[in-house]
């Protein structure tokens, strides 16, 4: 390589995102009081761009515009330039992205907002063209009408800038509305039900035409209305809706057939062609979803897509020490000799090339068959690509193939006279060859940023489907995981989490070099209490649950709003934030508020602290109007509604951990889908840590020397059980 003609601050960071952007001509500063101290004093606006390392649009706008020297020098005049990490710093994402889309209808990455210098918002967009278009105006223009702006009309623009501060204060509040109350479970419910059922795609699943996220907080939804009206025909239609989707999300080419896991959603109706970053968070919770569908349906097809994630993110996203990495990235060089990068480069094939890794004939098939054309007929190939044209804007894909499952395994035997076992052994050995020769190929850029919100979910991925699958080893990597952030990423003094750490040299573990290390915000305790509680059911491991009650504590310190109700995003006392937020939509991921209402209410089950049953309830009710008119924003804190009100069980094993019939019965436990219940063991260990929480378990005794199962409710307990049979008859909702 080059030796680089710039070098700016960003070079002092650790985030992979900044530093993709220390060698721009721009001055880039990271967000934080040396930039605001210059922008006051040289009394300078400040132009903010946001973004994270795998993102191909902010890629293509710093190809275009900040590797530009002109308008890198247009930049340095004007402006105090600021690069933010959004995956880093949610938080200055989440004000500014609020901004963009109140003022513009949309929003997404690269985020370019223009702010005073006492960072209030006055302009904004996503990507900028460098030059102007037919349609477009361009980034050189705006940023050049923008400093003419401060220079003539500095007054207007700050007043501006007060009055959109003050109406998205006003706009965004969430708290709860006099005595508002929790919204009642079954109209919420079927409200979103209906909302959802109107949306899906009878076809292909989903629910929009494209493009096509993966969002689980939708199917698991699907999967508590299930439960609570298995014998209806909403039910069945629920269940069915998610289950569709879950299968033909794996057919197609969203899913990386041979590289394993899934890339982050599908530009088209049919799943086919992918935006091709895989980010750790769709993994964790895709992984749990699809658990979920084979604790229901038993089918080992879904339980086989769980492996197919988990050995991806084991092999390609696993840190040595034990934390998982961020993302893959969407764009890599198609060749070790190509000067550019291109979309899917790693991921696509041509026709030529897959006839000549498979030219073997196949024994016993129709005369002539190749292992080639039985592949490429079953996985879609076509001689001049699959790909349609109008979603390759760039003709990146072009003359190339995304593998989608085109046809069942039935089919396609039937097609070339093979019996369906041998097919897919075939097809198995076809993945393993191609992946031998994909690996030759240059890899995307790995986001070795290690983040405690999303190691969270992906240690839920983890633990619940080796408690679903009856994997250990699936455990084990969970608990892994989890000694990872709680050395790496949890202060013991201040007993509080921090954000994120990064992959240094020879495989050490660093915090940021110039600055303190980032707090860890509301998403951060939230997903790690999950997966701590998720931990402990899957291994028994005291250890997490009192983990997991010290992070509760934490969070109601830091983020609780006691006159409104709910949690901020965000703890006081920062200057540099304007807003305190309080997110209102689930998403690619659901809003923290979302996942706590069910953490508080397992806390209260694991600790007989009913205070965090009230706060639950305080939650419903300050999102209470959103939950009546549109619940489809939140399906999370929908399916949350149901388990507040149908009240948890606490199912109580009492035995042996080690012997066999209490082993049964945890299978039996672990092997239902029962959305409103927490599990736990009382081994007879007065001393231990649950005893102590729940003095009311040493009342509890094995019947007649057998590992015994008691089903209880705000800790009043039923009658003793000792047969699999009769539990499991008594865990369906």
């Amino acid at each position: 390589p080059s030796v680089p003609r710039h070098t700016n601050r960003l070079i002092n960071e650790k985030s992979p995102y900044l530093l993709q952007h220390a060698h721009n001509p721009v001055d880039w500063y990271p967000w934080g009081q040396e930039a605001f101290d210059k922008a006051k004093i040289e009394n300078k606006l400040i132009f903010l761009s946001v973004g994270y390392s795998t993102c191909h649009w902010c890629h293509v706008m710093e190809e275009e515009s900040f590797k530009n020297k002109e308008i890198g020098e247009i930049m340095n005049e004007h402006f105090v330039c600021i690069k933010v990490d959004r995956e880093e710093r949610p938080d200055v994402d989440k004000v500014y992205m609020t901004f963009v889309q109140a003022t513009s209808g949309g929003g997404g990455w690269p985020m370019s907002v223009w702010l005073t210098p006492d960072l209030k918002p006055f302009a904004g967009g996503t990507y900028f063209p460098p030059e102007d278009g037919v349609h477009r105006v361009g980034f050189r223009t705006v940023l050049l009408r923008i400093a003419e702006q401060w220079k003539e009309n500095k007054d207007a623009l700050l007043e501006s800038s007060q009055r959109i501060l003050e109406a998205l204060r006003h706009t965004s509040e969430i708290r709860v509305q006099g005595q508002e109350s929790p919204p009642p479970p079954k109209e919420v419910m079927d409200t979103c039900f209906q909302q959802l059922s109107r949306s899906y795609d009878e076809d292909y699943g989903g629910f929009s035409k494209s493009p096509k996220f993966p969002t689980p907080v939708n199917l698991n939804f699907l999967f508590t209305y299930w439960s609570l009206h298995q014998t209806t025909p909403e039910g069945a239609r629920a269940l069915q809706m998610a289950l569709h989707t879950l299968k033909m999300m794996a057919h197609g080419g969203i899913h990386d057939h041979i590289g394993q896991g899934f890339h982050r959603y599908s530009t088209d109706q049919h799943w086919h062609v992918p935006h091709f970053e895989k980010m750790l968070y769709d993994q964790g919770q895709l992984a749990a979803t699809y658990s979920r569908a084979f604790q229901i349906s038993g089918d080992e097809f879904f339980a086989d897509v769980v492996r197919d994630i988990l050995l991806y993110v084991s092999r390609d996203l696993s840190d040595q020490v034990g934390g998982f990495y961020s993302a893959e990235d969407a764009d890599s060089y198609p060749t070790t000799t190509s000067r550019e990068k291109r979309e899917g480069a790693f991921c696509v094939w041509a026709a030529e090339e897959l006839r000549a890794l498979l030219p073997d004939p196949v024994e016993g098939a129709t005369e002539g068959t190749t292992l080639g054309d039985v592949f490429m007929h079953h996985y879609g190939v076509e001689e001049a690509g699959n790909v349609d044209p109008m979603k390759d804007p760039h003709q990146e894909l072009k003359g190339k193939n995304v593998l989608i499952a085109r046809c069942s395994p039935g089919l396609t035997a039937a097609r070339f006279g093979l019996e369906p076992g041998r097919l897919s052994a075939l097809l198995q050995e076809c993945r393993q060859r191609l992946s031998s020769a994909r690996a030759q190929r240059p890899r995307p850029h790995l986001d070795t940023k290690m983040l405690a919100a999303w190691n969270g979910l992906m240690i839920s991925g983890f633990a619940q489907a080796g408690a679903a699958l009856a994997e250990q080893g699936y455990v084990s990597r969970a608990a892994q995981a989890a000694a990872f952030l709680r050395t790496h990423l949890f202060n013991p003094d201040s007993g509080r989490l921090l954000r994120s750490c990064y992959r240094g040299k020879d495989n050490s573990v660093e915090q940021r070099r110039v600055a303190v290390p980032i707090q860890g915000f509301l998403e951060d305790y939230v997903f790690v209490i999950q997966a701590l509680f998720d931990l402990y059911e899957a291994s028994l491991e005291q250890g997490w649950l009192e983990w997991a009650l010290h992070l509760q504590h934490m969070q109601d310190k830091l983020f609780w709003d006691p006159k409104g109700s709910a949690y901020f995003s965000t703890e006081a006392g920062d200057p540099s934030l304007l807003l305190r937020l309080k997110d209102d939509q689930d998403g690619a991921e659901p809003t923290p508020n979302s996942v706590t209402v069910t953490n508080l209410l397992r806390a209260a089950c694991y600790s007989g602290h009913m205070d965090w049953v009230e706060k639950a309830g305080k939650i419903l009710a300050a999102f209470s109007e959103r939950l009546r008119k549109i619940p489809i924003t939140l399906p999370e804190m929908v399916r949350a509604t149901a388990v507040f009100h149908h009240t948890l069980k606490q199912v109580i094993i009492c035995g042996d951990p080690q012997g066999e019939d209490t082993k049964e019965m945890l299978h039996c436990v672990r092997s239902v889908f029962s959305p409103n219940k927490v599990l736990m063991v009382a081994d007879g260990d007065c001393a231990g840590f649950l005893y102590r929480q729940l003095p009311f378990l040493s009342s509890l005794e094995r019947k007649d020397g057998k590992a015994t199962a008691y089903i209880c409710s705000n800790f009043t307990c039923s009658l003793p059980v000792t047969s699999v049979q009769e539990l499991h008859g008594m865990l369906r909702p």
